[in-house]
């Protein structure tokens, strides 16, 4: 399709049905319209004419099973209707040109894949998503594009998963006729934040942003991961999310001890990942766990068990319609989180408490069949609420009053991973 004749459609509403498909949200689509226009303009002013594509991916946030993707447990996730998206054009050469929002255009040889100290970290990623794809054989080629993303970093919504799942979507419709699997693209976007970015991350949000929709997760066997799309209706809710605007930066230190801590418990049980040891065998073991580790990393631990059968019982409460039950698993899981996780206060900073906060003005206000949770690593100081559409005015008045610095964004579950829109 040329420019023009995007532009041409969008402008005349004939691609509305699309963009409600996506967003699930009848009220963005003026502004997805105008931000599509935007794009493909941008696009043409960048790189030329020609005929062009568009893809999209979500971002994502965690639904129940905080904390338990790395040690391979279980987790339940949504894609939301947040997204990255990328006009593409396709090239003859060996080139991959990609300008991201204002930034400068990056260059990459598809020849040329190793990574190196001096690039940044979104060139990084792009890289470790082309070697990998090439690494599993598919095929390469050049292309230009522009992105740009509704999904901001650090937000706690998997923007660098985002990204990733994006451009694993553009390689796979470009050439290789969009056969590249979900897990595949997921499992190259972990390869891409692990080994050429340096996180450590686990695979929950390359898996959730690919996949879309709600998702459940078993990671227990990782390269095999058992993945279902949960077919419910929760069109009665919208979900808040609410960032109370902590700044902290040591984060990711905090973050990471949390993986390190259940490691060193799985360690002493005789196995490389905490699901590899039952319940029975962790609780038989916690007296010798004391002489040798921390009380709070074997609450980690107990957390980790805990928080893998609710997601079981979760997953069974969606399918049999039962959303008060859970929404009472979910809200568990936010105390959990709190009390035996323990992602809520930084060490350095025990007196700011916003995160504990906003919960404790949560449960004040939230009815029964509504629910909140810690989101992500909790020490960014994000909070998921599960909300009545009909109550959410009221939630988002009186949260924004005893924080008058934070976002609540109000979202909508996107049945979508990483597509190929146009």
């Amino acid at each position: 399709m040329q420019k023009s004749e995007l532009v041409e459609q969008l402008k005349n509403k004939q691609l509305d049905n699309v963009l409600i498909d996506i967003y699930s949200d009848e009220k963005k689509i003026d502004y997805q319209t105008a931000r599509f226009i935007a794009a493909a303009e941008k696009f043409e002013q960048l790189f030329g004419g020609g005929e062009i594509s568009v893809y999209s991916a979500p971002g994502r946030i965690e639904i129940i099973g905080n904390q338990t993707d790395h040690q391979h447990g279980k987790v339940m996730g949504a894609a939301i209707n947040t997204d990255a998206i990328a006009v593409v054009g396709k090239t003859d050469d060996n080139c991959v040109r990609i300008v991201s929002g204002d930034n400068p255009e990056i260059k990459i040889d598809i020849n040329e894949l190793e990574s190196t100290e001096d690039e940044n970290s979104t060139t990084s990623l792009i890289k470790g998503m082309l070697n990998g794809l090439k690494g599993m054989g598919y095929e390469l080629g050049g292309f230009m594009a522009y992105i740009t993303s509704d999904v901001p970093v650090g937000s706690a919504y998997a923007s660098s998963a985002s990204f990733e799942t994006l451009i694993g979507a553009v390689v796979s419709g470009l050439y290789n006729d969009m056969k590249i699997s979900e897990r595949e693209i997921a499992q190259i976007g972990q390869y891409s934040e692990n080994i050429y970015y340096g996180k450590p991350s686990g695979l929950m949000d390359q898996m959730i942003c690919s996949v879309g929709g709600l998702v459940y997760i078993d990671f227990s066997n990782p390269a095999e991961p058992i993945k279902e799309k949960i077919e419910t209706d929760l069109s009665e809710y919208s979900i808040c999310m609410v960032d109370t605007k902590r700044v902290n930066t040591d984060q990711q230190t905090e973050a990471a001890q949390i993986v390190s801590e259940m490691k060193a418990v799985a360690v002493e049980l005789g196995k490389e990942y905490l699901n590899e040891a039952t319940r029975e065998e962790f609780e038989k073991m916690i007296p010798a766990l004391r002489e040798k580790m921390t009380d709070r990393a074997i609450l980690r631990a107990m957390h980790f068990y805990d928080e893998n059968e609710r997601v079981e019982k979760a997953l069974k409460a969606l399918k049999n319609g039962n959303t008060g039950e859970f929404a009472k698993l979910e809200k568990e899981s936010g105390k959990s989180s709190f009390m035996y996780l323990q992602n809520v206060v930084i060490q350095d900073d025990s007196l700011k408490q916003d995160i504990l906060l906003a919960m404790g003005v949560s449960e004040s206000i939230l009815k029964d069949d509504e629910a909140y949770r810690i989101h992500n690593s909790g020490f960014s100081g994000v909070m998921e609420v599960l909300v009545k559409n009909e109550n959410v005015d009221a939630y988002k008045a009186r949260i924004e009053e005893v924080f008058p610095n934070c976002v609540c964004s109000v979202l909508k579950i996107r049945k979508y991973g990483g597509i190929r829109v146009i």
